[in-house]
């Protein structure tokens, strides 16, 4: 029994037993030879061509081929290759969770070199050195608060030069570094001053209406920054639109720094006494005076973080929607009516 492959043209003996498919290409067989294509005559051409035909004499479009034969061209030459099957693609990937791959935000960095920096020193700065000239500060009146302490003692016995000796040194030093320490707060709030000032201008864009140097002549000398340092402070509320929250702290630090440069003033007035009692008096004057600026100083601490709590890019007012008067009235008026149909008239039955 000859089966005659489709695609190639091999025909193969499958003897006694049918076959679908071609050994060599894969390619389909047709159906056994029978009786009639042997009558016929059937021989396929040497190699591959044209398929099993009825007569080499006779053209193609006239010959008769048996049931399960048809007419294929195939290209002279070697086999074709076999065709590529297509790689299977495995499962379907699931997933135990939501893949995040496409969900990802990406932001670009900020230039830090490209961001506006505000001039002046840094809030942390600042608190730093309020912070040390509030220690030494206290140091200083602890310092001659056991100065006094040593001078009542020494009223009825005789102290050891070395104990009344180092103690009157430890003030002296103390007062030094704590004068050095009170005037770089003043130099680095001026200069945090001016910086505030010139951000909140321009965040409004408009200049700072204070010269530099007034502010810093305003800031600096003594006795005139009694007067002007606050004033400067409290246009820097007024432009920030902070005032309201900021107007006691204001007035508390003002007042305290009036009282203490009034008693330090009096203290150094009175630093030149020879006489025991009026040593003892200006001890005290000074040891006042020493835990005023600390007053003041932690004052000045309070006002400054109440500045700094908030940047100058986001200001405190808020714009917020307020609905329409005449929506209101009519919303009241409409259910003052629905009150009014809901009551009943007084002396009528309900039922009646």
């Amino acid at each position: 029994m000859i089966q005659v492959c489709s695609t190639c043209g091999t025909r193969w003996n499958v003897r006694d037993r049918r076959r679908d498919w071609c050994p060599r290409c894969n390619g389909t067989l047709l159906a056994p030879t029978g009786p009639d294509s042997a009558a016929l005559g059937t021989t396929p051409p040497a190699g591959r061509g044209w398929g099993p035909t009825a007569g080499l004499g006779t053209p193609p479009s006239a010959r008769r081929l048996p049931q399960g034969y048809r007419w294929i061209a195939v290209r002279p030459g070697s086999a074709p290759p076999p065709r590529r099957t297509r790689r299977p693609l495995g499962p379907t990937p699931r997933y135990a969770f939501i893949p995040r791959w496409g969900l990802v935000d990406r932001f670009d960095p900020i230039d830090q070199q490209q961001a506006p920096q505000r001039p002046g020193p840094s809030a942390g700065m600042v608190r730093t050195t309020l912070v040390v000239t509030m220690a030494v500060l206290g140091a200083a009146a602890l310092a001659h608060l056991v100065r006094y302490a040593l001078l009542i003692v020494n009223r009825s016995r005789l102290l050891n030069p070395w104990v009344a000796g180092g103690v009157t040194w430890i003030g002296v030093v103390l007062s030094v570094i704590a004068m050095f320490m009170v005037v770089a707060s003043a130099v680095v709030l001026t200069n945090w001053l001016i910086g505030r000032r010139a951000a909140a201008y321009a965040y409004r864009g408009q200049p700072d209406p204070r010269s530099l140097w007034s502010l810093r002549a305003g800031c600096l000398v003594p006795v005139v920054n009694l007067a002007w340092a606050p004033v400067f402070v409290i246009e820097l509320a007024g432009v920030e639109e902070r005032f309201t929250w900021l107007r006691r702290p204001i007035a508390v630090w003002w007042l305290v720094w009036v009282a203490s440069t009034t008693v330090s003033v009096f203290s150094i007035a009175t630093s030149f006494a020879t006489e025991a009692q009026a040593i003892a008096n200006n001890t005290v004057t000074t040891t006042v005076a020493y835990l005023l600026a600390l007053a003041a100083v932690l004052l000045a601490m309070k006002v400054f973080d109440g500045f700094e709590r908030q940047p100058v890019e986001k200001p405190s007012k808020r714009w917020v929607i307020v609905p329409d008067a005449a929506v209101n009235t009519e919303v009241r008026r409409d259910t003052e009516r629905e009150n009014a149909a809901a009551v009943e008239s007084e002396g009528q039955n309900p039922a009646a």
